[in-house]
């Protein structure tokens, strides 16, 4: 199972960045030993359910810390019995174009 998802503080830097709260939040995903990818919006997670949320609220927690209210956006593959789709996904689309 795939989940991509989003977490930010509500408040940022003068800069408007939020680069520090996001990075305690994959510190938190890379620690958990998950497939992971991290995109400039969203960040993908595989594993099953019981392994990936405590995951997302642990990086909810983590980016709580710095700012008192905090943003979630989740989507979620649930495919059970499939697995590397993190990459596979993505290897069958580019088949597709491979002939473009």
């Amino acid at each position: 199972m795939l989940f991509a998802f989003s977490v930010a503080p509500t408040t940022a830097t003068g800069s408007g960045s939020v680069s520090a709260a996001v990075a305690d939040a994959l510190r938190v995903v890379r620690a958990s030993g998950l497939p992971y990818e991290l995109t400039s919006m969203f960040t993908t997670i595989e594993g099953e359910w019981d392994e990936v949320m405590p995951v997302i609220k642990a990086a909810c927690d983590a980016v709580a810390t710095h700012s008192p209210r905090v943003s979630l956006v989740v989507k979620a593959d649930l495919r059970p019995g499939y697995a590397g789709q993190l990459t596979e996904k993505v290897a069958r689309v580019e088949a597709q174009l491979a002939d473009d």
